[in-house]
């Protein structure tokens, strides 16, 4: 794991990290919280269309907010069966950093103690009975392309697209939808016009919805069918 000197961290309020290399904070200043249900989770229609072995893909891990709310809602709505949940990160915040960001949700606090141990050892990969993880480091454009697996939730949680436009490339978006189950979703907090096309391009089905707080609009995609 990077340091925080390697990775440019810096703490905005107290426990909301900040990329100084993107120039953009890991989750909203506002709720980050409510920004990841709003977003990810409401915008990928969850916990309606969970299911056992329900696999979710992210890009960004970050702070691992999204993980720790996705686990919490999978207990809390009743799920049987395992989440599975891959993330792509090519700047892994460091374990300490990552689990003083997470204490910054009481909601998540129990999932957080559950996680941190995992952090501390700096382990890649974690098996809980209701969770299989798999945090996949490298740069996205190139780890995308040689997973072997297939999502039914995409959270597409890059920094900004126009301080880290390698995140939305279109051939990233592309590996995005070669890698998406069948009737597999996408959100995103971005409501970019080149992203939009890239989704496009990559086979889903685009609409703007209600962004979270100041933002007026987010993306969510759903996968085509074949006609």
């Amino acid at each position: 794991m990077r340091s925080d000197q390697h990775l440019d961290l810096q703490w905005r309020d107290g426990d909301v990290p900040v990329s100084m290399q993107f120039d953009d904070p890991y989750f909203s200043l506002e709720d980050g919280l409510s920004e990841t249900r709003h977003v990810f989770l409401a915008g990928n229609r969850l916990p309606g269309r969970f299911r056992p072995g329900f696999q979710i893909a992210e890009l960004g891990f970050g702070s691992g907010l999204n993980l720790l709310a996705a686990l919490h809602l999978w207990r809390e709505s009743g799920q049987t069966g395992v989440l599975r949940y891959t993330s792509f990160e090519a700047f892994p915040m460091p374990s300490e950093a990552m689990i003083r960001a997470q204490a910054g949700f009481d909601a998540l606090g129990e999932v957080a103690d559950e996680l941190a141990p995992f952090w501390r050892q700096g382990k890649p990969d974690i098996e809980l009975p209701d969770l299989r993880f798999r945090l996949v480091i490298g740069d996205a454009r190139q780890t995308v392309a040689g997973w072997s697996g297939a999502a039914d939730a995409w959270f597409l949680d890059g920094f900004s697209p126009a301080k880290n436009p390698e995140m939305w490339q279109d051939d990233l978006l592309a590996a995005v939808g070669q890698h998406s189950a069948q009737y597999g979703t996408a959100a995103t907090y971005t409501a970019a016009g080149f992203v939009r096309r890239g989704l496009e391009a990559a086979g889903f089905t685009v609409a703007l919805t209600a962004g979270f707080g100041r933002k007026r609009h987010m993306i969510t995609a759903c996968l085509k069918m074949p006609t």
